[in-house]
């Protein structure tokens, strides 16, 4: 049998923090974690998307323990600002779902001058991952899943010289990036979990073709070109529901089978049900999560480190 949001066991008691909750992916993996009996964090940046995506779970789920943290991932500033607000209120953390990210955007910075989809997709999630890292670190069997892509597959790695493709800037080359570093960061944030004997698990996964807002704000923004216009309409066409796509996260968030270093992703790449695929290794893996590591911390300013957070 595939599975579904019906196989997430009783989620009663956890806390779960979703970036990017208040459309599409975010909003489904909200939805069926808040329906499973989770208090869920929406951290979302669209204060009228989130009211709409909030009532939209309550009608669903009339009992849904919901609590929501201002998060624009491409400020700084606001993350260090979100996660306090998330603390203060939690001492404890179940789950991160690292969900939020933009696609193929035409050459931006952040507020702190980074390549806007870096910024976003990968230093705004590292960023907050660091400083809820002491919370999930509380919680036994905690989990972090990052969202990652297929699009990682046309990427090259970060370039600790020009992180921010100052040189050559591509919306579509960004994109890739961006996602690949969120490949490596969730398999580097596994061995830095490993290497500290911690008890969190960092998971990582992909929905495959999911018809979305993401294809359409591609479009709108105009950074996509052809290619944007091309996927926009190959997901309307082909694509699978926001719900069948958030199942391969939702189901690293929540499968009790599920262990951390896995990646769960559609059966057939791009659609199909959520399965566990094996994790291709290349020879540079390690290094390449090293840059990954000492370029997200020179950039953001903000160390990860699971040994430092345990207090050993």
């Amino acid at each position: 049998m595939a599975w579904t949001a019906a196989d997430i066991p009783d989620q009663t008691g956890r806390t779960a923090v979703v970036t990017g909750a208040n459309g599409g992916l975010g909003l489904e993996t909200a939805q069926a974690l808040a329906g499973a009996g989770a208090h869920v964090v929406m951290a979302v940046r669209d204060a009228a998307k989130a009211d709409a995506a909030e009532a939209r779970i309550r009608a669903r789920h009339p009992g849904a323990s919901l609590a929501r943290v201002a998060l624009d991932l491409g400020d700084l500033g606001s993350v260090r600002a979100a996660a306090d607000a998330v603390l203060a209120d939690h001492d404890r953390i179940d789950l991160l779902v690292n969900n939020a990210g933009l696609m193929a955007m035409p050459q931006q910075q952040t507020a702190d001058g980074f390549e806007l989809q870096l910024g976003v997709d990968h230093l705004g999630h590292w960023a907050l991952t660091a400083h809820l890292l002491p919370a999930l670190l509380r919680a036994e069997g905690s989990r972090v899943v990052t969202v990652t892509s297929t699009a990682r597959f046309m990427g090259r790695p970060l370039d600790p010289a020009d992180p921010h493709l100052e040189r050559r800037y591509g919306a579509w080359r960004s994109y890739a990036r961006a996602k690949m570093a969120n490949f490596h960061f969730g398999l580097g944030l596994h061995r830095e979990l490993g290497r500290a004997g911690a008890g969190t698990a960092s998971l990582i996964a992909h929905p495959g073709l999911s018809d979305t807002d993401l294809q359409a704000t591609t479009v709108t923004a105009g950074g996509g070109g052809w290619m944007g216009a091309a996927s926009h309409r190959v997901a309307a066409l082909t694509g699978m529901s926001p719900e069948a796509g958030a199942r391969p996260q939702l189901r690293a968030a929540t499968d009790p089978g599920a262990r951390s270093g896995e990646l769960y992703v559609p059966l057939f790449a791009s659609n199909g049900p959520a399965v566990r695929r094996p994790v291709l290794r290349r020879f540079d893996l390690d290094r390449r999560i090293d840059e990954l590591w000492a370029v997200s911390a020179r950039e953001t300013g903000v160390a990860l480190d699971a040994t430092a957070a345990l207090g050993r």
